[in-house]
């Protein structure tokens, strides 16, 4: 195995720790970006990701003047990294110096930064795209199918990161949910018992009365249910109706 194979592998396995309890996926795409200039022999890297309103943002840029080209990108709404985020497919420009009406702002900006080609590559799973990975190089020339293929793994290597990473996050806010919800249940069913034995009153006829009680002050069953149960709240049992003479 060579130096260049092993060093692929290290990074490829750096990007599947996304396990750690003090996951920062800020510090994840930095060093995306950072390990996309080393392996992929390019001047600098950018990586854009969308946010949850559908807009792609800048979150990483191996260099300053990478990142001063990639606001230029986001505020002109012009770039190959929109558009390879927007169709899910590589873009190329071997040398943006060519008329290449596509982008000229972003080329003119990237040219002034030194940089003469760009390749776009999009951060995919199946169906979904997350963002994209930009590129830059300071010579002119499009990037070879293997270092195109390599810079597509790492890109797709990084989103399944990120996708399982979001998986976790929403499957713990599940799991608060669950538990908010159980602890919920233990407290009305607490105050229920108090209820019943400080009233006098039945099991049913406790929860009725706790019920309308909430209601009627505008209050969550289980804010009341908690005040009863710490004594800060004083149910009684509603005056019943004297029949008609």
């Amino acid at each position: 195995m060579s130096v260049s194979d092993r060093r692929a592998r290290e990074v490829f396995i750096e990007l599947a720790d996304t396990l750690v309890d003090d996951f920062d996926i800020i510090d994840f795409l930095d060093r995306l970006a950072t390990r996309c200039s080393e392996l992929l022999g390019v001047s600098a890297c950018g990586i854009l990701l969308v946010d949850h309103h559908g807009a792609l943002n800048l979150v990483a840029a191996s260099t300053e003047q990478a990142r001063l080209v990639e606001l230029t990108q986001l505020q002109n709404s012009e770039g190959p990294c929109l558009d390879a985020f927007t169709t899910g497919r590589p873009v190329q420009s071997g040398d943006m110096r060519q008329a290449d009406t596509r982008w000229p702002r972003f080329s003119a900006a990237a040219i002034d930064a030194g940089y003469l080609a760009v390749h776009a590559l999009p951060m995919r799973l199946r169906g979904t795209v997350l963002g994209a990975v930009n590129l830059f190089s300071a010579t002119a020339g499009p990037l070879d199918d293997d270092t195109i293929a390599l810079g597509q793994a790492l890109a797709d290597a990084a989103s399944i990161g990120i996708i399982h990473q979001r998986a976790l996050a929403r499957q713990e806010i599940v799991t608060e949910q669950l538990q908010s919800a159980l602890n919920s249940r233990i407290l009305i069913e607490q105050a229920k018992g108090f209820l019943t034995h400080s009233l006098a009153v039945g099991v049913d006829e406790a929860f009725a009365i706790m019920r309308t009680y909430a209601r009627t002050h505008n209050r969550r069953l289980t804010d009341v249910a908690n005040d009863v149960v710490e004594g800060r709240v004083n149910i009684i049992v509603p005056a019943q109706e004297s029949p008609p003479a």
